[in-house]
């Protein structure tokens, strides 16, 4: 595998910058994402048509899974972010389907740019929740040495964000393309319905992370209990039977 294959074939050149399939497939599925998103929310009305019904039930799908992760508070804020990620990704990956055309996140460019919306975007909702000092604090919790290993983490995951989707949609064509290669044309059905399956578990699975990101960066700070005690009811009082009135 050359690194031609790795960052896409270039198409043609605008001064310096070469545009590449992969680039080229990335504008194409942001048109139509945007151009769906006129068409669907167009003259919207209190009693629905058919497309604002379906509008309506992509949003309710997206925002029920985003309020299974994150308080109810932030699921409003963090709502569009995450569906335009997960729409995003799954048209990506469901392009690699059109012949002729290679889906954009099997180029580690595309995966590495959506990794690093991520890793911006964790922080700024968690600056938002707490306020710069407040964010910045927990990376000293619960001791200043662990500060290193705290970035460290923080470098890790997103890079691993990265390869994952990148390493599993590169493997799904590669695989699909063996496959072709040795049986041709007789298993076109199950492979196209195992491209599916993959780019929608694929896609699910990068929101997912990102909500658990997020989640963790403007999770609230547990306060502790002034003294951590806890209230001991008093004993009932036990009559003594020597006590009796005597008639």
């Amino acid at each position: 595998m050359n690194g031609e294959a790795l960052g896409g074939n270039v198409l043609f050149n605008l001064g310096p910058l070469a545009i590449t399939d992969t680039v080229a497939t990335t504008w194409a599925v942001m048109l139509l994402l945007g151009l769906t998103a006129v068409l669907l929310t167009h003259r919207l009305a209190v009693l629905p048509a058919r497309r604002q019904t379906i509008a309506e039930g992509i949003v309710a799908v997206i925002e029920r899974a985003i309020g299974e992760v994150l308080p109810a508070a932030a699921v409003r804020r963090v709502l569009p972010f995450v569906a335009t990620l997960w729409l995003f990704i799954l048209t990506a990956n469901l392009a690699g389907l059109i012949p002729g055309v290679h889906a954009p996140t099997r180029d580690l460019s595309t995966t590495a740019a959506l990794a690093l919306l991520v890793f911006a975007s964790t922080h700024w909702y968690g600056i938002r929740a707490k306020g710069l000092r407040g964010y910045l604090r927990h990376y000293a919790e619960p001791s200043p040495i662990l500060l290193p290993f705290h970035v460290i983490s923080e470098l890790t995951r997103t890079l691993a964000l990265a390869i994952r989707l990148f390493g599993n949609m590169m493997s799904l064509e590669m695989a699909a393309l063996l496959v072709l290669l040795i049986a041709g044309f007789l298993v076109p059905v199950p492979l196209l319905m195992l491209h599916v399956i993959e780019a929608v578990v694929q896609a699910y699975i990068f929101g997912i992370l990102a909500l658990i990101y997020i989640a963790g960066a403007i999770e609230p700070e547990k306060p502790l209990d002034a003294g951590n005690s806890v209230a001991v009811p008093p004993a009932p009082a036990v009559a003594n039977p020597n006590d009796k009135e005597k008639p």
